[in-house]
């Protein structure tokens, strides 16, 4: 099922938490002067332009990036990531970066990009996008199938970040599963994966199975624009993060207290971020 095009929704609330996070994760593993590889197992186009008849559908870009972009007195990570996401357009275009273009800016020539996506539209405008950087790699395949044989890297240090749809609602323990494959490959590797909120007993599976596979550190970050459970649609997002970095939930957490009242949509935000799932 491939119905779901991230253009209609790039920059959106979803996109901020995800996109700072794998920011201030790549940040910090790339302090180390040692090759790391990116293994992205739904990469999307890598750019979108939010001028296209898609983007401006719906403009969800105006209630995520574009508040917090026009903030006062906005946190000094903040700003770095607000700086990469400026870099990604033009004087002609109005662009949104995806997670691999991000990965790419943050990432030394001597680490490797590993894309995956199985989009036969989004395909092409990945491998354009990319093609600039001549350490990444483009899939036309399965992400969850190709990942596990991205494992363990031979750099043997590593972020995998795992960012489906959710159009499916196996979706959600299909994750669960597949995060269990992977770190049986390569444990000490960085995990983080994304999940829309919706449906509240769905999120809580996924955490429940997540938390079983024991994995010895799990950090979890949400956002909801509404502090409304019952509201329709996806309320909100979170992060899983295994492995984190030490210093991750204090700079999640001070992006969250800044971000949350800036794109609430009733006067209400919820957010937490947990060092400990």
């Amino acid at each position: 099922m491939l119905s779901y095009r991230h253009l209609y929704h790039a920059g959106n609330h979803a996109d901020i938490l995800k996109h700072y996070t794998l920011c201030r994760i790549l940040s910090y593993l790339t302090q180390k002067d040692k090759p790391l590889r990116y293994i992205d197992t739904h990469a999307g186009a890598g750019r979108y332009d939010l001028n296209t008849s898609e983007a401006q559908k719906l403009q969800e870009y105006n209630d995520g990036i574009g508040r917090i972009r026009n903030a006062p007195k906005t946190p000094a990570l903040v700003k770095d990531y607000l700086n990469l996401v400026a870099k990604c357009g033009s004087n002609n275009s109005y662009s949104y970066p995806g997670s691999p273009w991000l990965a790419a800016q943050l990432l030394r020539p001597y680490d490797r990009l590993e894309l995956c996506e199985l989009h036969p539209q989004d395909f092409p405008r990945l491998e354009k996008t990319m093609s600039a950087f001549k350490n990444s790699h483009c899939y036309d395949v399965d992400g969850f199938q190709k990942s596990a044989s991205l494992l363990p890297p031979v750099e043997r240090r590593g972020v995998v970040f795992i960012d489906p749809s959710y159009e499916l609602k196996q979706d959600y323990s299909k994750v669960a599963d597949h995060l269990q494959v992977l770190t049986r490959k390569f444990s000490t590797g960085v995990y983080a994966i994304w999940y829309p909120i919706v449906n509240s007993d769905q999120v809580a599976r996924l955490h429940r199975a997540v938390r079983k596979q024991q994995h010895e550190k799990i950090a979890c970050y949400e956002l909801s624009v509404t502090a409304d459970e019952a509201a329709k649609g996806m309320r909100g997002s979170g992060m899983i993060v295994i492995n984190p970095p030490w210093s991750l939930t204090a700079e999640v957490t001070e992006f969250l207290e800044f971000a949350a009242p800036l794109v609430a949509t009733d006067g209400g935000s919820h957010w937490r971020a947990l060092d400990t799932l």
